[in-house]
């Protein structure tokens, strides 16, 4: 298969099907003070998960 075809190719273009994120999906995924909370919620669950099994 030919690279020479690759240089065409847009991103987000209309032969694509996936979804864009939008304006809070790109704030949530880049703010530093959510991804801690939902760090610490995380380990929070797998605190319980792991808790019950022993």
């Amino acid at each position: 298969m030919s690279k020479y075809g690759e240089n065409n190719i847009k991103a987000y273009g209309n032969n694509f099907t996936t979804m864009t994120p939008g304006p809070v999906a790109k704030f949530l995924r880049t703010c530093v003070i959510f991804q801690a909370i939902r760090f610490i919620v995380i380990n929070i669950k797998m605190l319980i998960v792991v808790s019950k099994s022993h």
